[in-house]
C-alpha cells in the first residue's frame, strides 16, 4: 500500500515503516560517528522506549556504550491494510539493528502502568540481562489506571490557581491568536499528578528491587521539562508543573531507600513531540525556539540531547541543581537565548511569524516523528505495513 501522512489536529494517524527505520538509522549514525561513550552500565531498562527521548536513550546506550536493553512501550501493531504506530516501527527497526550489532534487545509492548507488564519486564530482565544497572523512565501518557485500585485517572493540561491568557499558534493555518485557559480544579490537578507524577516510577523501582533484578549501584533517571518563563503559566506553574514537581519528591524517596546516587530527575530541552503539540502556547514557543537555536548554532533534537547527557553530563559525578536535577536544558535556558526568545515573542503576530519563527521546520520535524519527509525514502513506493527492515 502507499502510506501518506494523515493529520487530524495535532495527531498523525499514519506512520511509514521505511521512514521510521530511516529515522532510527540516522539517530544510530549520529551516535556512532561521535564515537564510544564510556559507561559501566551495560544492562539497561527503558520505560517509554519507542519514540523521542526514550528511543534516543536506548540508541545511545546500545550504540554508544555497547549496552543490552529491555524496552517497554504501548504501541499499535499493523493490520492488513493499516499501518502500525510510529513507535511500533521504531521498536522493530531498533531491535533489528541492535541484534545485528551483537546486542540483546527485547521489547515489551503493553501498559507500563500495569502490574502485568512490570512482571513481564522483570521476567525478560532475568532471562536476558540478569539484572539492570540503569533504568530510564520516559513514559508519556494522558491516562493511567492505578494497578492497586483499578481507578483510571486522566491528566488535564491547564493552569493552576487562576486563568491564563497568552498567545498560541494554529500549526495548520499558521495563525497566531490569543487563548484563554481556565484553571484546573483540585480534582484535575490531583489526577494529573497521579498520571504524570512520580508514583509509577517508584512502583517500578520497588518491583525491580523486590524481584532482585536491581544491580548494586544502579542509577535511575526520569526525564522532565521545566521550560522557559514564556511557557510557565500553562506548563511549569500549571497542572503539568505540579506533576513534574512530584518527580523531585519521588527521586528523593528513591535516594532515601537506595543511596544518594540512585536517582535523578533530568531536565531536558523542548523538542517537537506529538504530546507537546497538544499543549496550548507550546507549539508557538517551539517554532520560535527552532529558529533561534539554528541562528545561534545550538540546535538539538532528542538524539543530540541524550547523547550529550550520557557523553558529557553523566561522566564522573554529575553536576546537579538545587533540586538534585541534572540539567541538559542549559543551552535553551541560557540568558542570550531566552532574551532573544522573549523579544521575538512580544512581536509575534500572524504576519510576523515567518520572519521571527520557523513553522515549516516545526511541521517537518513533526512529520519525521511518523517517518515522513525523510530524504532517501521513496514515499510513492508500495510498502507492506507489516514489514520493517
Amino acid at each position: 500500500m502507499i502510506i501518506e501522512p494523515k493529520i487530524r489536529g495535532f495527531i498523525c494517524t499514519t506512520a511509514h515503516p521505511v521512514g521510521c527505520a530511516t529515522n532510527v538509522q540516522r539517530q544510530i549514525d549520529h551516535v556512532v560517528v561521535k564515537g564510544p561513550i564510556p559507561s559501566s552500565r551495560k544492562r539497561v531498562l527503558v520505560l517509554g522506549c519507542s519514540t523521542g527521548y526514550g528511543l534516543a536513550s536506548r540508541i545511545v546506550n546500545t550504540f554508544g556504550s555497547d549496552a543490552d536493553t529491555v524496552g517497554v512501550s504501548f504501541e499499535r501493531p499493523p493490520a492488513e491494510n493499516k499501518p502500525a504506530s510510529a513507535g511500533w516501527y521504531n521498536n522493530r527497526a531498533f531491535e533489528n539493528r541492535a541484534k545485528a550489532a551483537g546486542r540483546k534487545a527485547v521489547t515489551i509492548e503493553g501498559d507500563a502502568f500495569s502490574d502485568a507488564v512490570k512482571a513481564e519486564a522483570i521476567a525478560a530482565i532475568k532471562a536476558n540481562l540478569g539484572q539492570v544497572d540503569l533504568i530510564v523512565y520516559s513514559l508519556a501518557s494522558p491516562v493511567r489506571t492505578d494497578p492497586k485500585t483499578g481507578e483510571t485517572f486522566r491528566s488535564a493540561i491547564k493552569p493552576y490557581g487562576s486563568s491564563v491568557t497568552s498567545k498560541t499558534l494554529n500549526t495548520t493555518t499558521g495563525e497566531v491568536s490569543e487563548i484563554s485557559v481556565e484553571p484546573a480544579t483540585e480534582e484535575e490537578a490531583a489526577a494529573t499528578v497521579k498520571v504524570m507524577g512520580g508514583e509509577d516510577w517508584e512502583l517500578w523501582i520497588a518491583a525491580l528491587a523486590d524481584a532482585g533484578v536491581l544491580a548494586d549501584g544502579f542509577l535511575t533517571l526520569n526525564y522532565t521539562y521545566l521550560g522557559s518563563e514564556l511557557t510557565w503559566p500553562i506548563y511549569h506553574k500549571g497542572t503539568l508543573g505540579k506533576a513534574k514537581g512530584d518527580l523531585d519528591r519521588a527521586a528523593a524517596a528513591i535516594r532515601a531507600r537506595f543511596g544518594d546516587g540512585a536517582a535523578n530527575v533530568v531536565a531536558l530541552k523542548a523538542v517537537v513531540t506529538q504530546a507537546s503539540s497538544a499543549i496550548p502556547v507550546v507549539p508557538l514557543y517551539g517554532t520560535l525556539l527552532i529558529k533561534v537555536e539554528d541562528e545561534m548554532g545550538l540546535s538539538e533534537g532528542p538524539i543530540q540531547q541524550i547523547d550529550r547527557l550520557f557523553r558529557d553530563k553523566l561522566q564522573g559525578t554529575p553536576a546537579v541543581d538545587d533540586e538534585n536535577r541534572i540539567r541538559v536544558d542549559d543551552w535553551e535556558l541560557s540568558e542570550p537565548m531566552q532574551a532573544e526568545l522573549k523579544k521575538r515573542w512580544a512581536a509575534l503576530t500572524t504576519e510576523s511569524l515567518p520572519a521571527l519563527a520557523d513553522l515549516p521546520k516545526y511541521r517537518a520535524e513533526f512529520l519525521k516523528l511518523f517517518g515522513f519527509g525523510l530524504g532517501g525514502v521513496d514515499y510513492s513506493a508500495d510498502v507492506d505495513p507489516q514489514v520493517v527492515n
